[in-house]
């Protein structure tokens, strides 16, 4: 896809403002930016677990959709759109439909990570031709602020909180984006919104527009669980991208591909000290947190790199 900037934004939005969101969250850009790299002439199915996304743009009777779309239960959007992309390819298969349609799932990282991974684990295996699109909060939001297996090492959650007993999440985060690899998808990737918004746009669309089970992974910061100004939300991902924390890259047909390359890799504290669910962190004597997450980035970074024949 050559990306274009101007025409990408001329393009008729498929989501609505007037959402019920929060200021400075980044499920709804995630949401508006994958669904802008949809071709205008194509129609589309958008399927939703339950999560901050579903209960704050689909309060009926109103709706911040404007294609045909699904809310179903925590644990089964990869299920339900599935059904309906089976159900779409017999309906074409015998001449009662004409167009062209896509199938788009979204999920936070409790519907992805964690409840909802049995369905989609099945979805790929079974091979249907739909976009997954875990929007990744690292945590469960809607209800609480609690941990997930998304969740960083040593955040601070409403079930890990930082203090006496526990200095946070006392796990490391799980990595779904190369799990997703595991099952042999032929496009997955990693991003999240930086500069002009290229590295998701051109994602999105191929994902797609890639026959088969598609998966992105887009980090969607959250300001009152990660705890930073509203205004600091771009901030905040383009810290992740310069520290490693969250490195931009893509698998084509099992071949790893690192999309941005830091020209000077950033300390984690960089990151860090941006959101409040880490400030226990930076107390005298904790120092040693600080030190073991960037022992954890500076490893995976290494086998990204080598994933990558670099």
């Amino acid at each position: 896809m050559a990306y274009n900037l101007k025409e990408n934004l001329m393009k008729e939005d498929r989501f609505s403002g007037g959402h019920r969101m929060c200021a400075g969250c980044g499920s709804p850009i995630a949401v508006r930016t994958v669904l802008r790299a949809l071709d205008p002439e194509d129609k589309a199915v958008v399927c939703s677990a339950t999560s901050c996304l579903e209960v704050s743009t689909f309060m009926y009777p109103y709706n911040a959709w404007k294609d045909s779309f699904i809310h179903n239960a925590f644990e089964n959007a990869a299920a339900t759109i599935s059904g309906v992309e089976a159900a779409y390819n017999l309906m074409k298969k015998k001449g009662k439909i004409d167009e062209t349609w896509k199938f788009i799932t979204f999920g936070g990282d409790g519907g992805t990570y964690d409840i909802g991974f049995q369905s989609l684990s099945g979805a790929f295996e079974r091979g249907h031709d739909f976009v997954y699109v875990c929007y990744d909060n690292e945590a469960y939001m809607n209800t609480g602020i609690q941990r997930s297996s998304s969740t960083p090492h040593f955040a601070d959650t409403t079930t890990t909180p930082a203090g006496t007993v526990i200095p946070g999440k006392l796990q490391q985060k799980k990595n779904l984006t190369r799990i997703m690899v595991a099952h042999g998808s032929p496009y997955v990737a990693q991003t999240t919104f930086i500069g002009n918004f290229r590295d998701i746009t051109e994602k999105a669309h191929k994902a797609i527009y890639t026959k088969g089970p598609c998966f992105l992974n887009v980090m969607a910061p959250c300001p009152r669980g990660w705890r930073y100004p509203t205004e600091k939300l771009m901030e905040v991902t383009k810290a992740a991208v310069e520290t490693c924390v969250w490195p931009l890259y893509e698998v084509i047909e099992g071949k790893y591909v690192l999309n941005y390359m830091p020209k000077n890799k950033l300390p984690v504290e960089e990151y860090l000290r941006l959101q409040g669910r880490f400030a226990h962190m930076f107390k005298p004597g904790n120092e040693w947190m600080i030190e073991q997450v960037q022992q954890e980035v500076d490893k995976n970074w290494e086998d990204l790199l080598k994933l990558c024949n670099m």
